[in-house]
């Protein structure tokens, strides 16, 4: 007999034997209706194998569904996937089935012509409007503005029965980009790396890139040429394009469309359900040739996927840490490696771990050294808080007040950079020395002046601010204390009142119309000063703006963590990359008081190199990524006694192993969330360990129980 191991899109850890019927041709990719319990589900056909029997009755496939296979390739993806992350298959076969969870689009309403019927009494604009529609079929307001009538005029000729309407099932297609339609123009550096590239993806096979530019540098125009020469090589071919977060998808899909004629598909969350649900089907039908996404867009079922871009590819925003925990980046390499195709990572400050496998010849590496046409890179000053310290309970020193001021008047434009959002990052009561935190959670409550509310980052609670302290009763005895984005915004509208000022963060933009708006106005000179959070730091290209200023450069540093000075520096460039990017010249300052730490000595002096070395040295010596290797595994509940007791079982459970250690368990940093008790315990192995088969040895060895939630981080990135 046929059994058939399916894939069902549930958080189960592996695929169900089901017998296939005679009559039933499967092959792996198929989407089946199989019984579970007492319903019916869709699953993916992984496996179809002969057998002489079973030890036990297998239920039998229930029917082969009319939607389209999977290529082989995405299950392969999948499968490895699971394995790679220690997560259910079925959990990723779910996103790989994501579009099609959603509705259709609507079909679509036209007009056309009925015979050579004529109306009663034609008038020219009637007239105008046959003439229009010929013997098309249009919408009606396409039909009225090509005709140059109103809407009322197409409607009495649809009454007279000169034109009728229908209904248009809407294709799931996308228009084919032109490859010649508007070539940018390249530097050499710009057509060295476009022609490597493009040579890469015509020979085929895998093979990894980091495309490495300095802010400015043209990486965009380099890797859409090395686009258009694929799709000139092979006009079936599909291209992959993956950006951090969801606010930079626009800017680049407007510079696709102006480059090839024709838009790409979006896949993000923010994306209206039918349009995913066309885009899944164009992607998989081959009629979809460029795909612009977030991490998720990796588990589309491209048949032809030749090259695969991860922009930004240093940004700790392609780590998915809720659900299913993997890393985009990391993802993406692997989904090449399986297509056997291209892969490129860009980046003006790669990560740690790609500029690892660029020195030791795991990756092409291309360069772009120098910014694109006649821009430089801003010079880069730090002012020393220690000798000029602002006013208290104010947050601009005297020199950058200064500068700030020069700026206007020369009528060009500043950034104030803050990676804090809200007005304060702390509320407390200054007779009992109270902070105002979230429920069940250690989170602090972040003030926010625009909605007069205290709200947890983390988990969304908001509150209104209260006049009396919940801890001691005093009245009207909470401050807010230290800036964030608004409390700055507050500070620069007294110093500058004719200045035009804006506040760009995640709380002020709500949605992407917003903030494309937002950017609009910057681009157009419209905001003479934009105080700002990472939201407005990276991707985004303001002709006018000549200043940045870095309200607190060692925020970051204070975190503590694995990667706070990878981050600091990363960011801090990214934002002082945004100034000097058209044809004057540009600066940014960054306020300190630790001017001497290596990571602002380094940005000051524009020795990219220099930080490198010294932070690669000091991962050596501790055996960290990327010359070692990290997982973590999180235990929740909101039993505490339950977690503790995990905890202990998985401590005392703790295989036999070389060159790997485990350290805790230990409390997590946030010890409580969202009422749920933490537990962490951290592994450190060396690189060449088999680290997921020592997981998989380890937990195998424990049962958790349904009240406590285990979350494996294989190569962690934030340590919550």
């Amino acid at each position: 007999m046929k059994v058939a191991s399916v894939l069902i899109p549930l958080p189960v850890q592996e695929a169900f034997d089901y017998e296939v019927g005679e009559g039933l041709d499967l092959a792996r990719g198929d989407q089946v209706a199989v019984p579970l319990g007492p319903r019916l589900m869709r699953g993916i056909v992984a496996e179809v194998r002969e057998t002489t029997g079973s030890n036990r009755r297998l239920k039998a496939v229930e029917a082969l569904l009319e939607d389209p296979r999977l290529p082989e390739r995405t299950v392969d993806f999948v499968e490895w996937a699971a394995r790679w992350t220690l997560s259910p298959p079925g959990e990723m076969a779910a996103t790989a089935l994501k579009g099609l969870r959603a509705p259709r689009p609507r079909p679509e309403r036209k007009l056309r012509r009925v015979g050579d019927r004529t109306p009663n009494r034609p008038t020219p604009g009637r007239t105008a409007v046959l003439e229009a529609i010929g013997e098309r079929a249009m919408p009606g307001p396409e039909l009225a503005r090509a005709a140059g009538v109103s809407s009322a005029v197409v409607k009495g000729l649809v009454d007279e029965g000169v034109l009728e309407a229908f209904e248009v099932e809407a294709l799931a297609a996308f228009d084919r980009p032109d490859p010649d339609h508007k070539p940018a123009t390249l530097n050499a550096d710009q057509a060295a790396a476009a022609e490597a590239l493009a040579a890469a993806t015509t020979v085929g096979g895998f093979k990894p890139f980091l495309l490495d530019g300095v802010t400015g540098s043209g990486k965009t125009e380099a890797y859409l040429e090395a686009v258009a020469r694929t799709l000139k090589a092979d006009p079936e071919a599909q291209v992959l394009i993956l950006l951090p977060e969801i606010a930079l998808t626009q800017a680049l899909i407007e510079r696709i469309t102006k480059r090839f004629g024709a838009a790409p598909a979006e896949w993000h969350s923010g994306v209206a359900p039918p349009r995913r649900r066309m885009a899944w089907e164009a992607v998989v039908a081959g009629r979809c040739n460029i795909v612009v996404g977030a991490r998720s867009a990796l588990f589309l079922p491209f048949p032809s996927l030749k090259l695969i871009i991860v922009d930004e590819e240093h940004d700790g925003s392609f780590k998915q840490e809720e659900g299913l925990v993997y890393h985009g980046r990391d993802l993406a390499v692997a989904r090449a490696r399986i297509e056997g195709s291209t892969v490129v990572l860009a980046s003006a400050t790669p990560s740690l771990e790609t500029l690892w496998n660029a020195h030791h010849g795991r990756y092409g590496w291309l360069k772009l050294a120098t910014r694109h046409g006649a821009s430089v890179l801003p010079e880069i000053s730090l002012l020393d808080l220690r000798q000029s310290p602002p006013d208290p309970q104010t947050w601009l020193s005297q020199p950058l007040r200064e500068a700030i001021g020069e700026t206007l008047l020369a009528g060009e434009q500043t950034l104030l950079f803050l990676n804090r959002r809200g007005y304060a990052p702390v509320v407390l009561c200054r007779a009992c020395g109270h902070r105002m935190t979230s429920p069940d959670t250690d989170s602090w409550l972040v003030e926010h002046r625009y909605t007069g509310r205290l709200v947890c980052h983390l988990t969304g609670f908001s509150m209104a601010r209260p006049k009396l302290c919940p801890s001691c009763g005093a009245e009207d005895s909470l401050v807010s204390v230290g800036p964030g984005v608004e409390r700055v915004e507050e500070e620069v509208r007294q110093l500058f009142p004719e200045a035009r000022t804006a506040v760009f963060s995640s709380d002020t933009i709500p949605d992407p119309k917003a903030m494309r708006a937002m950017i609009q106005r910057m681009t157009d000179g419209e905001i003479d000063i934009l105080v700002a959070t990472q939201a407005a730091a990276k991707g985004h290209n303001f002709p006018g703006l000549t200043l940045v200023g870095v309200v607190d450069a060692d925020l970051g540093l204070r975190g503590g963590d694995l990667r706070a000075a990878e981050r600091t520096f990363q960011l801090l460039t990214q934002a002082t990359g945004r100034a000097g990017r058209a044809d004057k010249p540009g600066r940014a300052l960054l306020q300190t008081w630790t001017p001497e730490h290596p990571v602002l000595m380094a940005l000051a002096a524009g020795d990219r190199d220099a930080f490198v070395e010294a932070e690669m040295a000091e991962r050596e010596a501790a055996s960290l990524p990327p010359h070692g290797r990290l997982a973590a595994l999180i235990l929740s509940s909101e039993d505490a006694n339950a977690v503790e007791r995990i905890a202990n079982d998985l401590a005392t459970a703790i295989p036999n192993a070389e060159r790997l250690e485990v350290y805790g368990p230990a409390d997590a940093p946030l010890g409580l969330i969202r009422g749920r008790r933490r537990k962490r315990l951290l592994v450190r192995a060396d690189r060449d360990v088999d680290l997921q088969g020592f997981l998989r040895s380890w937990l195998s060895r424990v049962k958790v129980p349904g009240s406590v939630r285990l979350t494996v981080d294989v190569d962690p990135y934030s340590f919550l």
